[in-house]
């Protein structure tokens, strides 16, 4: 993918991209051997049950998508953004505010509800890269797996047990997902030496952040008050959606 070679941080979405594209061979050649052996990924394109689910990623990521999107794109993320905090902000507990995402804040603002196509494939996150389902995408489905009753329950929780591209706990593919780790830490190696700070949190909310020069100052002089503070400012701070952490 593309990148201005003037842009200041350079370094780190060179990084990333080379991780994206590390971990794409690597998941080709599970998903190969793994079909190979009669194993099913139920994945495929046009396929977008799953993208109204929140997402963690780093500034690292989530500056390599801001890189990619035209203007029209990055207001709808900001937009996206908004509902996000306003969520945060009034959810009770994580299980709300994860319902609510997926059936309230809803679909991410990138994706072609009609085609299924991501208007960032090339630069989405570690986390879109690294969820595939071991089941039918009938079980992405925002309310399938609420709505069981207790036999299918039983029944699904059975089928994931035995299933051996899962960790026992859900449907989605365990191995990718392990191997979407290696994406978090080259993020958090190449942040911590460019900026001598690390940022996680909400992809709409952080590819918002990074469009701001102020909060990119802070973020590169390694000032986490300044930093949250410009966040603050900008109305897209909530301690449980951004975390900015300085390096041990």
């Amino acid at each position: 993918m593309p990148v201005s070679p003037t842009h200041p941080d350079q370094e780190i979405l060179t990084a990333m991209s080379r991780a994206y594209s590390s971990f794409n061979r690597n998941a080709s050649v599970w998903i190969e051997g793994f079909t190979r052996q009669g194993g099913e990924i139920h994945c495929q394109s046009g396929c977008f049950h799953c993208c109204n689910f929140p997402i963690r990623v780093s500034l690292a990521e989530a500056l390599l998508t801001a890189s990619q999107l035209n203007l029209e794109q990055l207001e709808s993320v900001k937009f996206h953004a908004q509902k996000v905090l306003e969520n945060a902000r009034t959810a009770s507990s994580w299980d709300e505010y994860f319902s609510r995402h997926r059936q309230e804040v809803g679909f991410c603002p990138l994706l072609d509800r009609t085609t299924g196509a991501c208007g960032a494939y090339e630069a989405r996150p570690g986390r879109c890269r690294d969820t595939f389902s071991a089941f039918s995408a009938e079980y992405c489905k925002v309310g399938t797996l609420e709505h069981l009753n207790r036999k299918d329950r039983v029944s699904y929780q059975r089928a994931v047990k035995v299933n051996p591209a899962t960790d026992g706990l859900s449907h989605y593919v365990a191995p990718l997902e392990d191997l979407g780790v290696s994406i978090w830490e080259v993020a958090s190696r190449q942040m911590r030496q460019s900026w001598d700070l690390e940022v996680w949190g909400d992809f709409w909310v952080l590819t918002t952040l990074c469009q701001d020069e102020a909060f990119m100052a802070a973020i590169r002089a390694g000032q986490v008050k300044s930093a949250s503070r410009r966040a603050t400012n900008l109305g897209l701070w909530h301690v449980e959606i951004v975390q900015i952490e300085a390096s041990r």
